[in-house]
């Protein structure tokens, strides 16, 4: 017998297991509040110029790379606290400690000390995130996961909220040591829930080695039939989302608003209405299932955008930009909560670290490249164009979509048991490393190339001639934070795409290390 819409929902709302992912959420969300938004804050408050500040967003990049890391929390386990809430404990031990360190060195802060402990507070909360994340996906029944898809947001944005947000109206009142310092409590009293948080059902081999650890998870998700196309959704679903909200805060400057109300309206509204979207796409997609929740909120997502396109039309129209807000955060929260339970769904739970950080990798990618690419595209034919534009953009990812999820369909757990077959003979692993290594430099010049693109078309603006061999030889050479962080992006890019290369081959060729993977999230 179905249960109800109410009896779930109460099941859902009374199970440890949801409670326990939901609070862990906002540990964390909390140091990226503190390294994006608090620590910049706090720099320029004490009189530190811009530029030295530009280097702080170096401290940006474990976040991006944390899948570099991510087999090593499948590989191995603590002694304590089972496979992943082990490695939780030990990197909110790790965070309570570094935010102690920070709060001593703010009583005379010094920007090396400063800098260097918030690189360690960023790569330790990447850790974190990656043993919470691997830890949501083993944890949670199927029943539980679109809730969780929306709580989750919910205490992650609080936490970013009071680490950054509420640091910065604080911190000048009381000192930064107190602020800091009270963050630094939060992760101690937060302990518990870690340490009594349930174990995972059921019991899931860990690689035996590093190098399967890094390997089949990779080989695993390319054995499943349509992986391409999964993988190609994944960065194109949210494009026409992605694209929109890269630029919404110049936009609404720019159009004439004043900076204080489009901060109101964000911080506020946007927050709200995304949260509450987030809550109601990931309990609707329980009930309607993933593919049909995927379809009608991808179509919302995009034609939300129209909003801004109309108000680019209007000019300044105080309850117009709300609404446009409101119904844009909305439905794109919507949106999110579909995708985020996809996520949950596709990633096997063997390997729940790697391939969850690989996923959000590529969903991530899609964001960061949309601002520069919107940039472009918003100066060349203006905001109202521009937000029209966006609708369309949302095709491709609708028609990988119907590749897989036909208009209709329910569910998309079948990608689960569909498995590609063999398409050829095993390659050596010595063609396999030469495969990979040639598709990893042409990732790398690609991404590279790309940069240099998007500079070029900066620079028709102000006369200069489009060209690509200056910027590409200068992004080799970095002189800034930024321009460090996308040459290490790309060399990044690279090496997930000759792992991916690789890996795609073997599994075309049924190799791994360990045999045979079954890829979906439900096998053991």
């Amino acid at each position: 017998m179905t249960p109800s819409t109410a009896q779930s929902l109460r099941a859902a709302l009374t199970s440890w297991r949801l409670g326990s992912v939901t609070l862990l959420s906002l540990p964390s969300g909390m140091p990226l509040g503190l390294v994006w938004t608090a620590v910049p804050a706090w720099m320029a408050i004490a009189g530190v110029d811009i530029k030295t500040i530009g280097l702080l967003t170096l401290a940006q990049a474990p976040y991006a790379l944390k899948f570099l890391w991510s087999p090593l929390l499948d590989r191995f386990r603590t002694p304590w606290l089972g496979r992943k809430r082990g490695w939780i404990l030990l990197a909110q031990l790790l965070l309570a400690a570094l935010h102690g360190a920070l709060a001593a060195v703010a009583v005379n802060p010094r920007i090396g000390a400063v800098a260097g402990l918030t690189l360690l507070i960023a790569f330790a909360s990447a850790t974190q995130d990656i043993a919470i994340d691997g830890y949501t996906v083993e944890v949670l029944r199927e029943g539980e996961q679109g809730l969780a898809v929306g709580a989750r947001t919910a205490m992650y944005r609080l936490g970013m909220w009071v680490a950054g947000n509420i640091a910065i109206s604080v911190g000048p009142l009381y000192g930064w040591a107190v602020t800091i310092g009270a963050q630094a409590a939060i992760f101690v009293a937060l302990l518990p829930v870690t340490a009594f948080a349930p174990e995972p059902e059921g019991h899931f081999q860990p690689p035996s080695s590093i190098r399967a650890a890094v390997w089949d998870p990779f080989v695993g998700f390319f054995s499943q039939a349509r992986a391409l196309e999964i993988a190609a959704f994944l960065l194109l679903y949210k494009l026409a989302d992605n694209l929109a909200a890269a630029l919404v805060r110049p936009f609404l400057v720019q159009v004439g608003f004043d900076p204080f109300d489009v901060g109101v309206a964000s911080g506020t509204v946007g927050l709200i209405a995304t949260v509450a979207g987030t809550f109601a796409g990931g309990f609707l997609t329980e009930r309607i299932g993933v593919a049909r929740a995927l379809w009608l909120f991808g179509f919302l997502q995009a034609v939300s955008n129209l909003g801004y396109a109309l108000l680019a039309q209007v000019g300044v129209h105080r309850p117009l930009m709300y609404a446009a807000i409101a119904v844009e955060a909305a439905c794109t929260g919507l949106g999110t909560g579909a995708f985020g339970v996809l996520l949950l769904r596709l990633t096997h739970k063997r390997f729940s670290a790697t391939q969850y950080a690989l996923f959000s990798s590529i969903f991530g990618l899609g964001r960061t490249l949309a601002g520069p690419v919107a940039g472009a595209f918003a100066d060349a034919i203006g905001w109202r164009d521009f937000f029209l534009l966006t609708v369309p953009c949302a095709v491709p990812g609708m028609v990988l979509l119907q590749r897989f999820a036909p208009w209709g369909s329910r569910e998309v757990a079948e990608l689960s048991a569909a498995r590609a077959e063999p398409a050829g003979a095993p390659l050596s692993r010595g063609a396999l490393a030469a495969w990979g290594m040639a598709s990893g430099i042409l990732g790398a010049v690609a991404g590279l190339l790309g940069s240099a693109a998007l500079s070029s078309l900066k620079g028709l603006k102000e006369g200069r001639p489009f060209e690509l061999v200056s910027p590409l030889l200068a992004s080799l050479r970095p002189s800034q934070p930024s321009e460090a962080l996308e040459l290490l992006g790309a060399c990044a890019f690279g090496l997930v795409v000759a792992f991916g290369t690789a890996a795609y081959l073997a599994a075309r060729g049924a190799q791994s290390e360990e045999g045979r993977l079954p890829p979906g999230p439900r096998a053991a």
